[in-house]
């Protein structure tokens, strides 16, 4: 049988370690790491673009699930109806090109945002709207941004910060 992608629950914070126990295990694993702007210079300049998650390519039936399952710092491959659910290989190629999007960019940055600055939302359920920056959320890779969703008046919204991009400056036709 062909080899699937499969989403992995992880302990929090022991992506690192379980990666390495996969790849011990001759385990085809992927963890999404982004650079980051850390808040305090001593944390992790690198972090997982999906906290809690890794994704294994494995023949199940091969290894064995519970080969996976128990491994320490791991909480189980994600199922539906107790069947592991697989990720499509088209998602993994797109997760690794979106990355790579954010790593030519810098990383997962905020440099040059100030409040009031219109941003771009591109991923999520806002995608394609634009919103205000209003501040960076202390100790987290999140935002708050201002919305005017459903009304005229902007709403509050935390958002990770990498579904947003500063919007370009719109060009004043009035001449």
């Amino acid at each position: 049988m062909n080899p699937f992608w499969y989403a992995l629950r992880v302990k929090p914070h022991k992506e690192n370690s379980v990666y390495q126990r996969l790849q011990h295990a001759e385990i085809e694993a992927y963890s999404p790491m982004v650079a980051v702007q850390p808040t305090n210079p001593r944390s992790a300049k690198r972090k997982p673009y999906f906290p809690g998650y890794l994704f294994i390519k494995a023949d199940l039936e091969a290894i064995g699930s519970n080969t996976i399952n128990w491994m320490p710092g791991t909480l189980g491959l994600v199922a539906f109806d107790g069947k592991p659910a697989t990720v499509a290989e088209n998602l993994i190629t797109e997760i690794k090109r979106r990355l790579a999007e954010i790593e030519a960019a810098g990383g997962l940055t905020l440099d040059g945002l100030e409040p009031g600055d219109t941003v771009r939302i591109t991923s999520g359920p806002f995608e394609g709207y634009e919103a205000i920056f209003d501040m960076r959320l202390p100790g987290k890779e999140r935002v708050q941004i201002l919305l005017a969703f459903l009304s005229s008046h902007p709403q509050p919204v935390e958002i990770d910060a990498g579904f947003i991009e500063k919007a370009p400056k719109k060009q004043d036709d009035r001449k």
